[in-house]
């Protein structure tokens, strides 16, 4: 049984190591690159038809706020066209009629789309849309986004030449100091934008379609083989499609989109289980196809990190099975040489620290106080190990499961609140009950670590412990909040 142990944890260290130790890569590019800067075209006029894309699913609280901030985007009118995409069932809908029917008269050229049926979600509602498209552009935003103004002139500036098929904007975060939560999120979504998707681009490397917050060419769309329906992550397998067929891609991280973060755990467990199961769909899809190009060897490695990052979800969650056995193993006083080992696996945890360290330097004048959140974010990450290790196992398996959108509530500062209102989810699945275990488990580890003295072992005990217990309480008290 030891050795079973052992091996377990040593496989698990190495795979969490491996993708670990990848920000080391992604440090070293984002030197390499950092006064590479794409380039806007000098000569650049509003001339050419854009259609802005607005999928929509019962979004009550933000959905006006949306639609006027999108007709305040500074566009010639006689060049702009605006489709929301409603597939709402409740009374969205009448919210959207009221509005699209005001901007109508103010002369917008503005269209409320409704469908049969959901079929397809996100991805089916985009397709149908672009049937109708007048735009050699397509604009995508979703419910929780507020444009900035010059968003089209600053975007469409930099589709250059004839193969740029896409120009991706940074994410900012409108209520990113609202609570612990947001806090949380705000620096992983720093990480992923700032470092992944800028050294990516820079480098020569695929990038992906955020889902929202840029812009296509829709001959790239279409040329890619449209939006398809087969994955969770219809943003990420549609770039990579146009990637291989040969179209560029832009990120601009000095450009922003503001959105509205999940400030209500259950909200955001169901969006990492979206974003975590639809990338192992594509990766399951579309890697057969990278390895098959004729793409550099680089571009494949890179792409193969990118689509298959989230398989560390399950061997965090053993690792954090595996802990508490391995410390009584090692009182045993066997082994000597196999811990001496693991002592290396902690450059993962200083190559993790140094990514986002350099994310926040990047872009923000108080990273100091951004950067001391790191412990919390790692707990957190550790804490939706079974959540996201659920995701990946269906992923795996190819379980198909429905498209859940995730609810925004127009909660932007300290006086606004999420309680009360409409979409919040009050069931509580298995994972919490999972969750709740593994926390005495690991508060279990943290007292044998005691015990026996072994000191450096609790680091990691503590936030596993708080990990598990944060996202097991918050998820139980944010359920009954409603009730």
């Amino acid at each position: 049984m030891d050795n079973i142990v052992l091996v377990g944890y040593f496989l698990s260290l190495t795979i969490l190591f491996v993708f670990g130790c990848h920000g080391f890569i992604m440090i070293y590019y984002h030197r390499k690159y950092k006064s590479v800067k794409p380039s806007p075209r000098n000569d650049f006029s509003p001339d050419s038809v854009v259609t802005i894309q607005l999928p929509l699913y019962n979004e009550l609280y933000v959905v006006e706020r949306l639609i006027d901030s999108v007709c305040e985007i500074d566009y010639p009118k006689e060049k702009l066209e605006i489709q929301i995409l409603d597939d709402s069932t409740d009374e969205t809908t009448r919210i959207v009629q009221e509005v699209v029917a005001q901007k109508k008269l103010e002369g917008f050229d503005i269209y409320h789309v409704r469908r049969e049926s959901r079929k397809g979600f996100k991805a089916g509602a985009l397709k149908e849309g672009l049937k109708i498209a007048k735009g050699e552009y397509i604009a995508i935003f979703d419910a929780d986004f507020i444009p900035h103004k010059d968003f089209l002139k600053k975007t469409l500036s930099f589709f250059s030449n004839e193969n740029i098929g896409m120009v991706q904007t940074r994410w900012e975060h409108i209520n990113g100091d609202y609570s612990i939560l947001t806090k949380a999120q705000a620096l992983a979504l720093d990480g992923h934008f700032v470092i992944e998707q800028t050294v990516r681009n820079k480098a020569g490397f695929f990038i992906n379609f955020n889902g929202t917050g840029g812009v296509w060419r829709k001959e790239c769309i279409v040329d890619a083989g449209n939006w398809q329906e087969d994955t969770l992550t219809e943003d990420l397998d549609l770039s990579y499609r146009a990637q291989l067929n040969g179209w560029k891609f832009i990120f601009l991280k000095d450009f922003t989109s503001p959105a509205e973060l999940p400030s209500e755990i259950n909200a955001l467990k169901n969006q990492q289980f979206r974003w975590t199961k639809g990338a192992i769909e594509t990766a399951k899809k579309i890697l057969p196809s990278v390895w098959k190009s004729k793409v550099a060897l680089r571009v494949k490695l890179q792409a193969t990190f990118h689509l298959t990052n989230n398989i560390v979800f399950p061997f965090i969650l053993l690792a954090a099975i595996l802990n508490v056995p391995l410390i009584f193993i090692k009182n045993s006083g066997t082994h000597t040489a196999y811990f001496a080992i693991l002592s290396l696996f902690v450059l993962a945890f200083v190559s993790s620290f140094l990514f986002y360290l350099y994310s926040q330097k990047d872009i923000r004048t108080d990273w100091r106080k951004k950067i001391v959140l790191f412990p919390i974010f790692m707990a957190g990450s550790m804490g939706f190990a079974v959540n996201n290790s659920r995701a990946v196992i269906e992923g795996l398996l190819s379980r198909k499961s429905e498209f859940v959108r995730t609810p925004k509530f127009k909660v932007v500062d300290n006086n606004d609140s999420w309680i009360g209102k409409k979409y919040l989810n009050t069931k509580l699945g298995l994972s919490v009950i999972v969750e709740l275990i593994m926390a005495v488990y690991c508060l279990v580890g943290i007292a044998s670590s005691i015990y026996f003295a072994e000191i450096a072992a609790l680091p990691f005990q503590i936030l596993f412990f708080t990990g598990f217990s944060f996202v097991a309480f918050t998820s139980i008290k944010h359920a009954f909040v409603k009730r």
